[in-house]
């Protein structure tokens, strides 16, 4: 049975903040209704021969979220003809992807909560979450395989994207990686290559004009750096814990978010960056050793207040103005204005 959508969800709130005025809301009702479309097929899409992969390959999905990607496709799409059954499938086909591989991120992490329900691997296993992800790249590979060699490419590329993304998150910068260039290296892969990925399917297939698909592409690469690292900000916010995270939940588990890299690169000229430093490592440290991760609260509130952090929501909006700039070849329009909007309301999140 397919969740139904009332005006509270987030499917639908999104479209209603990105347009102003009445000619600019009749569109945002029309895209929530795309949206509408978009969600019921997302959730067929999510049925398997099996009821064993039935329950945990929908979790995620039925969980909620925000939608963006699919959002972005359909918004793309009206630099051409405008959604069609094309569109609507290449939107689900982009967030089957993005579902998936949130289950492979959730059990490399270990992480507890995913949007505000327990991750699945704790309420199945590691290797049941693992084949679930496996199962929706399957599914979206499926979707995508109908539509044309070019977007079978794409989504192929911005499978190997995301791999290497992870691949070189895990592994992390060798000696002579800049560490701060390694770092946005890895969310222009990990999220913006899906956001661009999705922007430029949704003119492919409104048979919009070259120009415009290679625009909103740039455009969907930075918007996806600068969406992480707002998440970097909102991760060591008391705010974090409206999405299930309890704040500081990177900073406890040893990520190296763009604030801890800001501060390492203090510290050598800074001795109170280089003392909270030393404190935030000893204390990742004696959580790794099983102590209790409230030992951090201190130094995530310090992190929190520390001009690093600022910084970090400065470099945001700083990708999101080069996001904006990328599309000044299209034409003065509502489509124009909601992705502009769009990528003003990625940096003024607040969860």
């Amino acid at each position: 049975m397919n969740r139904p959508l009332t005006e509270d969800t987030a499917t639908q709130a999104l479209p209603l903040r990105l347009f102003r005025g009445a000619q600019d809301r009749r569109h945002a009702k029309r895209l929530q209704q795309e949206m509408e479309l978009v969600e019921q097929g997302l959730l067929e899409h999510l049925r398997f021969a099996s009821d064993v992969a039935d329950a945990p390959a929908r979790y995620l999905a039925e969980a909620g979220g925000k939608r963006i990607r699919p959002l972005l496709t359909l918004l793309a799409s009206e630099l051409g003809d405008g959604p069609n059954e094309m569109v609507r499938r290449a939107a689900q086909a982009i967030e089957i992807t993005h579902l998936a591989s949130l289950y492979h991120d959730d059990v490399m992490d270990d992480a507890k909560l995913r949007r505000g329900v327990p991750a699945a691997q704790t309420v199945w296993s590691n290797s049941v979450a693992i084949l679930a992800g496996d199962l929706l790249f399957a599914r979206a590979s499926s979707l995508v395989s109908g539509m044309g060699e070019e977007a079978i490419a794409l989504q192929a590329r911005t499978f190997e994207r995301l791999c290497l993304g992870q691949l070189h998150e895990t592994v992390g910068p060798r000696p002579d990686d800049d560490p701060m260039e390694h770092y946005l290296q890895v969310l222009a892969d990990k999220t913006g290559a899906l956001i661009a990925t999705a922007a430029r399917m949704g003119v492919l297939f409104a048979n919009g004009r070259p120009e415009y698909a290679n625009a909103v592409m740039e455009y969907g690469e930075r918007v996806g750096v600068a969406f992480q690292l707002v998440d970097d900000v909102i991760d060591l916010s008391p705010k974090a814990e409206q999405t299930g995270k309890r704040a500081g939940t990177d900073l406890r588990a040893g990520v190296a978010t763009m604030p801890l890299l800001l501060l390492r690169r203090e510290a050598g000229n800074d001795p109170a960056a280089a003392d909270l430093l030393a404190r935030i490592e000893t204390g990742v440290a004696r959580i790794e050793a099983g102590e209790d991760p409230a030992l951090l609260d201190p130094e995530v509130e310090a992190l929190r207040a520390h001009r690093v952090t600022r910084d970090t929501e400065e470099e945001a909006r700083r990708w999101a103005a080069g996001a904006v700039s990328a599309l000044e070849v299209l034409p003065r329009s509502e489509v124009k204005r909601g992705l502009e909007r769009l990528a003003e309301s990625i940096v003024s999140r607040e969860g």
